[in-house]
């Protein structure tokens, strides 16, 4: 493993470490003989004639995965040979597909390029970790999604925004960390399920981080665009809007000449350098982002500009609809950040140019442990997009709570926007199938960091993994991916393998019953998002993001006494919303402002359900305790301790939630519980 070939991080770590660092690629040596011996029959030789960095490090990978599972090392030929594993690229078969098909003693591996082949050996170490019988190695599969992407939010000081496991691996002190090893394992690591695009930089991109796209860094940019090109991961740079203006122009306005000239300029220079460099991703007019607002220009004419000047290279611009830049006045009862993103961008559809990619967030607020799909998805028909998740757990417990995210992101792909009828649902439209985009897919803000585990709760890989798969096959259910990640990570003991199934599966409805009942969300404290803090959100001038007052609680979204939010979806969607009768429990409060009588379809009241699911919440988390604390003898003490101590502080902060949110809307409703149990301090 590549770890063990660099000493001086080698030297710091202990056995069990180790295997915290390698995460799912564990690769742990197979113990049914007879298994190994038919293992060792068909890839012992490996026939490919053709070559690329990309088949390089995917022989590479199988060479590694062999001597670690089954004590041998295939021997590599380009002559043809009766028996082993054969490699050949197809084009017909299309970019990024393999297919595997077992015939007694020989292995065909056929792909339709050089990433296929990649995928492709992965997908047969799985199937060796996973034990998985050879007759059982055929398969034929072909991504769903064209992007699988994933954004780093990394500082070049060394921090991560939003990030819980450490600081960045990337950059320390303004410049490169020159040991790439730990760059290297993460490619690795991300390839494996399938990633193929990166950007590696914050998209708040502080002052002299501009240089990043200047020669003073671009031989860095180079070398880590090149060790993520081995693993078939494209590599994007999140740039400042104002760049030219930190470089001695006077505007940023995209219509000047100066600005056009500027970043045509740095193109040429980056993809003279770098040309399987991937693009720009771009933040612009949100959070005191600079952008084209600033010029009475649009979002298209922004996006434009740059992609105009990145197209003679094929490459793209990604644009982020995360843009509030609206007074939140709830007073004339109009005004709603949940708009914003349709408000903004559903009328530029069609003036996007073809290597522009908008990027929109899952929900329309801000990756709330429960908020409805964002209508832009649904709504955009001429342009192309990304829908975008969140890996690192920002409002989610930040990688100290056990949250696995599969099941929140499977329901958001599920949803039926109806944009072309009944079942046109979320995961077909981001794959560009139904409106022929050029450019579609899915990206995630990244979880990992410097600590030992990559992501600070270890259990939190599971995340990183789940994404990837799912990413690259939506129809794969929550439950095997978890599987999978389980016994890779850990081995394949029922026990071990049934009791974490148990934990992780229901992790995501625990998480939202001790904190924001019926997609109220926010309720943390408004500077680092985490812990209680009922009104810890404030709109300007107007309340709380939850408006509970002595009469009820929820937020009016309706189209005849709300801000009307629930007209951006079609006609059933916005119906059943629409309705307090119709809108789905768990987005009630969302969508509707409801005395605490209120009666959900559960036939619970309003003020009951959050007392009961706050109690409910507390005592999952202690089942989970109880649970782990049987697989003491299972886990090594390593992983075992670190996971222990997580759900240990999950099980005080639930507890926590549980007092804060039952004490406050006890006082704001003045109804007891009916169960007599003591809710107030």
């Amino acid at each position: 493993m590549p770890l063990r070939n660099n000493e001086r991080l080698i030297d710091q770590l202990t056995e069990q470490d180790v295997l915290s660092y390698r995460a799912w690629l564990q690769y742990c040596p197979v113990k049914d003989e007879e298994y190994k011996q038919q293992i060792e029959a068909v890839l012992s030789v490996v026939t490919v004639k053709e070559t690329s960095i990309i088949i390089d490090a995917a022989l590479s990978e199988l060479s590694l995965g062999l001597k670690e599972m089954c004590a041998f090392q295939p021997a590599i030929t380009t002559q043809s040979n009766q028996n082993g594993l054969h490699i050949t690229i197809e084009d017909t078969q299309g970019k990024e597909t393999f297919h595997i098909t077992y015939d007694k003693s020989q292995l065909y591996l056929s792909a339709g390029d050089d990433r296929g082949v990649l995928y492709g050996v992965y997908h047969l170490l799985r199937q060796i970790q996973l034990k998985t019988p050879l007759e059982q190695f055929g398969v034929k599969e072909a991504p769903k999604n064209p992007m699988r992407m994933i954004n780093q939010w990394d500082d070049m000081n060394g921090e991560v925004e939003r990030g819980y496991a450490g600081k960045s691996f990337f950059y320390d002190q303004y410049q490169f960390i020159k040991d790439r090893t730990r760059v290297k394992d993460y490619a690795r690591l991300l390839s494996s399920t399938g990633i193929n695009a990166i950007s590696i930089n914050n998209v708040n991109v502080h002052e002299n981080e501009t240089d990043l796209i200047f020669d003073r860094y671009l031989a860095d940019v180079k070398q880590t665009a090149d060790i993520f090109s081995m693993y078939g991961i494209d590599l994007y740079l999140s740039i400042n809007y104002a760049a030219p203006m930190e470089k001695g122009l006077t505007t940023a306005d995209p219509l000047d000449e100066d600005v056009k000239a500027f970043w045509k300029d740095r193109a040429k220079v980056i993809y003279d350098n770098m040309p399987h460099f991937g693009g720009f991703l771009v933040k612009a007019d949100s959070e005191n982002r600079p952008g084209p607002f600033t010029y009475g220009r649009n979002h298209a004419e922004g996006a434009n500009m740059l992609a105009e000047a990145l197209a003679p290279y094929g490459g793209k611009v990604i644009w982020r609809c995360f843009v509030y830049n609206c007074k939140q006045d709830w007073r004339d009862r109009q005004t709603d950040r949940a708009r914003a993103a349709y408000d903004h961008f559903l009328p530029l559809d069609g003036e996007f140019l073809d290597n522009v990619i908008l990027q929109i967030k899952n929900g329309p607020m801000d990756f709330q442990v429960r908020e409805p799909v964002s209508p832009l998805i649904g709504g955009l028909e001429k342009t192309n997009y990304l829908l975008e998740f969140q890996i690192a757990q920002e409002y989610l417990g930040q990688q100290k709570h056990l949250v696995y995210l599969v099941p929140q992101w499977k329901e958001v792909l599920n949803f039926d926007t109806y944009q072309k009828g009944e079942d046109t649902r979320v995961k077909d439209l981001v794959s560009g199938k139904v409106l022929n985009q050029k450019h579609s897919g899915i990206v995630s803000v990244s979880n990992v960091g410097i600590d030992v585990n990559w992501t600070g709760h270890l259990m939190a890989q599971l995340n990183l993994y789940g994404y990837g798969r799912m990413i690259w096959n939506p129809d794969l259910s929550a439950e095997a991916i978890a599987l999978e990640w389980i016994k890779q990570t850990f081995g394949h003991d029922e026990a071990l393998v049934q009791t974490l199934l148990n934990i992780v599966i229901p992790s995501w409805e625990t998480y939202e019953n001790y904190t924001s009942p019926l997609g109220i969300g926010w309720m943390v404290n408004i500077s680092h998002h985490y812990g209680p803090n009922i009104d810890g959100y404030e709109y300007d001038n107007w309340g709380t993001y939850h408006f509970a007052d002595r009469d009820g609680v929820g937020v009016d979204r309706t189209k005849e006494t709300g801000s009307g939010y629930s007209t951006q979806y079609h006609k059933e969607n916005f119906e059943c919303y629409n309705d307090v009768t119709t809108c789905p429990d768990e987005l009630l409060l969302f969508f509707h402002h409801v005395p605490y009588t209120h009666k959900l379809h559960s036939g619970k009241t309003v003020i009951q359900h959050i007392y009961d699911t706050h109690f409910k919440g507390v005592e999952e988390v202690e089942e989970m305790i109880a649970r782990f604390t049987t697989l003491r003898t299972l886990i090594d003490d390593a992983r075992f301790e670190s996971v222990m101590e997580r759900l240990n502080h999950q099980l005080y902060m639930a507890k926590e939630w549980r007092d804060i949110v039952n004490t406050y809307f006890y006082r704001k409703s003045g109804i007891d519980d009916i169960h007599g149990r003591k809710i107030y301090a």
